[in-house]
């Protein structure tokens, strides 16, 4: 049976106090639904002396609309995006098709934000890796991925980025210097080690998403060889501004590629009739896109099943217009 190591867990009840915890203890790992944190602790993945849970701090969760569009608490539970009224359609599916009904019951929309980048070679247990040694985020200074690798490509699987940068969603983050705003989109860097651009200390407290305009559509797609569990090995987001019949503006987002979701504008579409050949393109655009083996699934399957997941939302996007 794997354990959890002996730790200590601190619970502030304030963002100041949380902030401040997690600048003194620069090594603990911030705990809130715990559904990725936990697993990984067992399997010595993850390894901190300290946890600092944010449960109890105050507006931890909720949905609330605001002047300028809608606000949603970090610590609010897929499942309640899942089966919101006032979230925006996509963002829901994409929030309801994470893991299994237990998991998004206690998962949180925060911890999807900030979830932990993933390798077919470093998220397995200590022995399977022991063979080959260390990688260049655990331990080494080998990409067993890319031969020669000199940057870490693990890649980020949360099901809520793409949605959320195709929304232009802004982060609320408080630190020990205070609270900032940051566009979700500058959240992710390159480096699958440390792929957040956190400031020491600082928390996620909440996501914002300015009013959708009327003709805007946005569509998620996600692939995985199981409806339930599995974390996705093709995902993107479809935006398209509309003046119909035609394409004003777009753009498509493309995750699991690596430690950063991909941006695709679609400026170039503007004035192009919403179609079965604008389908194709924009198939053929996301077929640009060249997924890594850094995730299971051979790569050039996953390049196909991306671009024929493109087509199938454009033409989604079709139907809804």
């Amino acid at each position: 049976m794997l354990r959890i190591p002996a730790l200590q867990v601190l619970s502030p009840t304030s963002w100041d106090e949380a902030a401040q915890l997690l600048s003194r203890h620069p090594e603990a790992r911030v705990l809130a639904g715990g559904t990725d944190m936990l697993p990984a602790l067992k399997t010595g993945q993850v390894k901190t002396p300290t946890l600092i849970s944010v449960s109890r701090l105050p507006g931890f969760s909720g949905i609330e609309l605001t002047t300028g569009g809608l606000r949603i608490a970090a610590g609010t539970p897929l499942a309640d995006l899942a089966r919101s009224p006032l979230v925006p359609t996509a963002l829901a599916v994409a929030a309801g098709l994470v893991a299994g009904p237990q998991i998004r019951r206690t998962a949180t929309l925060g911890g999807n934000l900030c979830l932990d980048t993933r390798c077919r070679y470093v998220n397995q247990s200590p022995l399977y890796r022991q063979s080959l040694g260390g990688c260049l985020k655990s331990h080494g200074d080998t990409c067993h991925v890319v031969a020669g690798g000199t940057s870490c490509v693990a890649a980020l699987s949360a099901d809520t980025v793409p949605v959320l940068v195709a929304l232009e969603a802004e982060l609320d983050l408080v630190g020990p210097s205070g609270a900032r705003g940051l566009a979700l989109s500058e959240l992710y860097n390159a480096d699958g080690r440390q792929h957040l651009s956190l400031r020491p200390g600082e928390l996620l407290r909440s996501v914002r998403l300015p009013r959708l305009e009327a003709s805007t559509r946005v569509v998620y797609r996600k692939w995985r060889p199981r409806h339930s569990l599995d974390f996705p090995l093709v995902s993107l987001a479809l935006r398209l501004d509309l003046d119909p019949p035609c394409v004003r503006d777009g753009q498509l987002v493309v995750g699991v590629l690596g430690p950063r979701p991909r941006v695709l504008p679609l400026t170039r579409l503007a004035g192009r009739p919403l179609d079965r050949e604008l389908a194709e393109e924009i198939g053929r655009l996301a077929g640009s896109c060249r997924p890594l083996a850094n995730v299971p699934y051979d790569e050039a399957y996953r390049r196909q099943r991306l671009e024929v997941e493109a087509r199938r939302a454009a033409l989604e996007i079709e139907r809804l217009s």
